[in-house]
């Protein structure tokens, strides 16, 4: 059982789920990394239901945590999606045919147990300058942490490591995340008699066939990183209507859309604003409302930036990309280069088929180890 081992066991049986505060996560993170002497500084903020949320920015010794321009800072959530009742050693982490297996074994306890092994055996006056570990709440419901850090100006890094699971190969580019919830108000009326109303399904319908066509449209904008190569659009759930001799005044959905990098992430909004003023021209008395959840624009890096090649060359592995949402699509933006790396496979998390490798813990560690070390890093 090596550190990393240890400390992703001792993870894992920490609950962390988005609903409740991730305090233990960052206690415990914080007193591995003070035992190696890095400093620490909290930010706290309350969620909507008030509970006490905690982002972390640790820097290494001779450091200063403050300073919010650094050069290379690893990011990493600490929260999990709920585990089913169902899985009853969710919290209970065991080790099988060589996998570590528990809820956010490798999304993303065991970057983080990666990060904490790595802090700890780089001697004190070993480490690269402007270096920083950014802890972050909420990223499965939103990346709320990433954007109260961003809000603050609390970070400002030149290159940036995304803790995610990519089974060891760097990510340099990733599509984004975005979420709307659109309602269709028509007018209720009995519907013997069709006249007096105006139907908001038959409305979201015809705006839903508009969605389709553009979904398609984007089948042919491509980028040859991705499977698939296009933007998807989904519509997820869908609601209306009273009852079944009522013509329906109300009609809402969710569309969710994952844009590829270089697509504006205003360009879906600004396509059905368009499809809307067609149907509204039809029909005067239909009303709609387009509330946007969650805008993340997608991220890319060049092949040839330099934290690309050294990731790819450390690790042996070629680049890719992730097809999911992560913190890049924020933090992107504030640095020139930006890439998502960790252990495990992303198609074993949320679910309780959650594990991950031990031999790619402990080949993180080496990897994440060079990064961090002065002597070796030729960036």
């Amino acid at each position: 059982m090596t550190a990393v081992h240890d400390h992703l066991l001792k993870l894992v049986r920490i609950d962390s789920v988005s609903s409740i505060s991730n305090r233990g996560v960052i206690e415990y993170a914080a007193a591995a990394l003070t035992l190696a002497g890095w400093s620490t500084r909290e930010f706290c903020y309350h969620d909507a239901a008030g509970v006490e949320k905690i982002n972390l920015i640790a820097a290494p010794p001779h450091q200063d945590h403050a300073d919010a321009s650094v050069d290379l800072a690893f990011v990493c959530h600490t929260d999990t999606v709920p585990h089913s009742t169902a899985w009853t050693n969710a919290l209970s982490p065991s080790v099988k045919d060589g996998f570590l297996h528990g809820c956010g074994a490798c999304d993303v306890k065991g970057f983080l147990a990666c990060l904490l092994a790595a802090a700890s055996a780089v001697a004190p006056d070993g480490f690269v300058d402007g270096l920083r570990i950014v802890l972050t709440a909420d990223e499965e419901i939103g990346c709320l942490g990433a954007k109260h850090l961003l809000a603050q100006n609390a970070i400002r890094p030149k290159r940036l490591v995304i803790g995610e699971p990519t089974s060891l190969r760097v990510a340099r580019a990733g599509k984004g995340y975005c979420l709307a919830e659109i309602t269709v108000s028509g007018v209720e009326a009995h519907s013997a008699l069709p006249a007096h109303g105006c139907s908001a399904i038959y409305a979201a319908s015809r705006l839903i066939q508009g969605i389709e066509r553009l979904a398609q449209k984007l089948e042919t904008q491509t980028h040859d990183l991705f499977r698939p190569a296009f933007t998807t659009l989904n519509v997820g759930t869908i609601t209306g209507g009273t009852a079944k001799n009522i013509i329906p005044g109300q009609c809402s959905f969710l569309l969710e859309w994952r844009p590829n990098p270089g697509l504006p992430v205003e360009y879906v909004v600004d396509a059905m604003r368009s499809m809307i003023e067609q149907i509204h021209a039809s029909e005067s008395r239909l009303n709609f409302k387009i509330d946007v959840l969650r805008q993340q624009a997608g991220f890319e890096t060049s092949e040839d930036a330099p934290l690309v090649v050294r990731l790819q060359n450390a690790s042996g592995r070629q680049a890719t990309s992730i097809p999911f949402g992560s913190e890049a699509s924020l933090f992107g933006p504030v640095a020139e280069q930006t890439v998502v790396f960790g252990p495990g496979d992303m198609a074993s998390a949320h679910s309780d088929r959650e594990c991950v490798s031990l031999a790619e813990l402990d080949e993180a560690v080496g990897i994440l180890q060079t990064l961090m070390s002065r002597l070796i890093d030729v960036l």
